[in-house]
């Protein structure tokens, strides 16, 4: 039986998908790392949030999301803009489509190593990254690079889904809420000796709060998220392999680039999450198609 093929056209888009819309994080740094790149994301909205779904049932999301990116959309390349489906299926998604270009997310547990001056590191990310062994191997690795460095997390129930319901809304209070009592939680924050003084934001939704959440520390509490390194790690794959599409464009097609928005569910989260987060990194914005997968 033959496998099925990827896109080796430059032309074609890259997928991004996520749970829900917290993607957008991560598509920001995509478009400014990639502007001469066509996207198309897909927000599983229909079965959101995943952070307390089974991983049986994440990975048959994740794979039936990543074959429409393929074969409907002809993706060039994958970018699996959630942590909790990167930690459950990434592996499944590579084992199914051997030589397609798969872009995994992690915690940004080694960037943060490298950036606490402390030595202790708080961790927010929803509780199925946590119990991961993904996880648990990636920090294993980075304590055992940097032995003086240690991590606190706290599994965040809830957090992800009322950031989609502050989307829709308006109303940020419930986040809120949740965001003081999980960083209470964590222990103490600041730049004292002990105290967390780097906190990594284990989940592609919390970014989009990221203003939210620096109110809410102390001074001298850095932040770290993974949607730079995703970025920059994507266009190096597309240049290794290829397939990277503004190095054989001019300046009039790099203003072209396209970006569908696509969902399982409702449309207006995405609509509203779109118009309130990446409005000032897109000229204009297309509506949200429904994805009926």
């Amino acid at each position: 039986m033959r496998l099925p093929q990827h896109s080796i056209d430059r032309a074609a888009p890259i997928g991004v998908f996520d749970s829900g819309i917290g993607g957008l994080s991560v598509l920001q740094a995509l478009r400014a790392a990639l502007p001469g790149e066509d996207l198309v994301y897909v927000a599983d909205s229909a079965h959101t949030p995943y952070g307390e779904r089974s991983d049986a049932f994440i990975t048959q999301r994740t794979s039936a999301i990543a074959r429409h990116l393929r074969d409907a959309h002809g993706a060039k390349l994958l970018v699996i803009a959630c942590n909790t489906a990167s930690a459950a299926a990434a592996h499944v998604v590579r084992q199914d489509n051997p030589g397609w270009p798969v872009v995994a997310i992690e915690p940004a547990l080694k960037p943060a190593a490298h950036h606490t001056r402390t030595g202790h590191v708080g961790v927010l990310a929803t509780r199925s990254t946590l119990a991961s062994r993904k996880f648990a191997a990636l920090r294993a690795a980075v304590t055992s690079a940097h032995q003086d460095v240690r991590f606190s997390e706290v599994a965040c129930d809830g957090l992800a889904a009322s950031i989609e319901r502050w989307a829709q809304g308006g109303d940020g209070s419930a986040s809120r809420d949740l965001l003081a009592r999980y960083l209470g939680q964590l222990g103490e924050l600041g730049a004292a000796a002990q105290a967390i003084d780097t906190l990594v934001l284990g989940c592609t939704h919390y970014p989009l709060i990221r203003e939210q959440i620096q109110q809410q520390l102390p001074p001298g509490v850095g932040i770290v998220d993974s949607g730079l390194p995703v970025a920059r790690h994507a266009r190096r794959l597309l240049h290794s392999t290829g397939l990277l599409r503004d190095e054989t464009t001019g300046d009039e097609a790099l203003s072209q680039a396209s970006l569908r928005l696509l969902a399982t569910g409702s449309v207006q989260t995405l609509r509203a999450a779109a118009q309130r987060w990446l409005t000032p990194t897109t000229a204009a914005l297309p509506d949200v198609e429904t994805l009926a997968l």
